[in-house]
C-alpha cells in the first residue's frame, strides 16, 4: 500500500500509544496509525534543540559525527554519523561503540523512529555487526522515536571532518585494501565544508561545490514567520551577507527551511563567519518585529517564495 503524505508535523508518539498519532488525525496513536509505518512525519525532529544540526547531517554534510545526547546512557558509546560503510543505518565497532548513519534508506515514513529502531538493534547486536536498513521487524516492541530517547535541549556536539577516514577504528591496525579503496573513493566526492560560528550563529555551513560556494543556513523557525522576517530584510536591502554574496533562495527539508546564500568562492570559510554573526543580528530583529508587512515587503515575500523548493 502506498504511503500517505499528509503534510502534517509529528508530535513524538512514544511508547504510549495514547499519544496523539504523527498524521496529524487528532485521534490517539493507538487508533489510527498504530505502528507508524503508514504515515509520512514531514518534521521528524520537532521538538529537539538538536534538529537543525540533525537535518543538516541528514540532508548535505558530508562526513560529520556527533555524540547522542541521550537521556539515559548505555553501556556503550553512541554516536550519530552523516554517513557510514555501505550506507548502513548502524553499525558496533569491535570495541562496542554504536554508530548510526543519518544518510541512509528508509523503509517507513518517520525517520526519527527509524532512527530509534536502529539504536535498539545495535544496543543488542553484537560487536563487528552491521545493520544495512531499518526494515520491518527491527527494533521491535512499541514506537520509540528520538524525541523520547534523547536530552530535548540538547545541541549537538557536531565534529566535521574532510575525509572518512573516521570510518576506520584508531586502533592501529591497518584497514584492508578493500576498506582503503572505498574510504579512497568516498573521498572523491567530498565536497569542502566548515561550520560558522559566531553569536547566534548555528547550523550554518559554508560549503564549496567545485563551481560555486554556498552558505546554507538550517533554521528552525516556522516557516511563515521565517519568511516574513527575511521578507522585511529584502525590503531593506539586508538580505545578502555583505560584500561578494547573494541570497540565492531556499530549500525545506525536513520541515525546515534553509537559505542559501552563493558567496565569492575565493573567500575562506572563515570570513564569512562575522557577516554571519551580524546577518544573525538583524534577522533576530526582523523576527521579533509585530507589524504588518508593508506592501513592499508583501511583494518581497511572495518574490521569496518563488525561489522556493522541496527536497524532503
Amino acid at each position: 500500500m502506498a504511503k500517505k503524505n499528509r503534510d502534517k508535523s509529528g508530535a513524538a508518539t512514544g511508547e504510549n500509544p495514547r499519544r496523539p498519532c504523527p498524521c496529524g488525525s487528532g485521534k490517539r496513536y493507538k487508533a489510527c496509525h498504530g505502528a507508524g509505518d503508514d504515515v509520512i512525519v514531514t518534521r521528524p525532529f520537532e521538538g529537539l534543540a538538536a534538529e537543525p544540526d540533525l537535518v543538516a547531517m541528514r540532508e548535505f554534510l558530508p562526513s560529520a559525527v556527533a555524540p547522542l545526547p541521550l537521556r539515559e546512557a548505555g553501556e556503550r558509546t553512541v554516536r550519530l554519523a552523516t554517513v557510514l560503510p555501505g550506507a548502513s543505518a548502524a553499525l558496533v565497532r569491535p570495541d562496542g561503540e554504536i554508530l548510526l548513519g543519518m544518510q541512509v534508506q528508509t523503509r517507513s515514513g518517520d525517520l526519527s523512529a527509524d532512527l530509534a529502531k536502529a539504536l535498539r538493534w545495535a544496543e543488542a547486536a553484537e560487536p563487528g555487526s552491521a545493520l544495512p536498513v531499518v526494515g520491518p521487524g527491527v527494533g521491535g516492541g512499541e514506537l520509540v522515536r528520538l524525541q523520547d530517547l534523547l536530552v530535548a535541549d540538547a545541541e549537538l556536539d557536531l565534529e566535521l571532518h574532510q575525509d572518512f577516514a573516521w570510518w576506520v577504528a584508531s586502533d592501529g591496525e591497518e584497514p584492508s585494501a578493500e576498506v582503503a579503496a572505498t574510504i579512497e573513493r568516498a573521498n572523491a566526492v567530498i565536497m569542502p565544508t566548515e561550520a560558522l560560528t559566531g553569536e547566534g550563529v548555528r547550523a550554518a555551513y559554508w560549503v564549496d561545490t567545485g563551481s560555486k560556494a554556498h552558505v546554507r543556513w538550517v533554521r528552525p523557525e516556522a516557516e511563515d514567520a521565517l519568511m516574513a522576517a527575511l521578507a522585511r530584510l529584502q525590503a531593506a536591502g539586508e538580505l545578502d551577507l555583505g560584500e561578494g554574496s547573494r541570497y540565492a533562495g531556499a530549500f525545506r527539508a525536513h520541515g525546515l527551511l534553509v537559505p542559501v546564500w552563493d558567496v565569492d568562492r575565493e573567500m575562506h570559510a572563515k570570513e564569512w563567519a562575522a557577516p554571519a554573526a551580524a546577518f544573525a543580528t538583524r534577522l533576530s530583529q526582523a523576527l521579533a518585529s509585530t507589524d504588518e508587512l508593508t506592501t513592499t515587503e508583501r511583494s518581497a515575500r511572495d518574490a521569496l517564495a518563488g525561489k522556493q523548493i522541496t527536497l524532503r
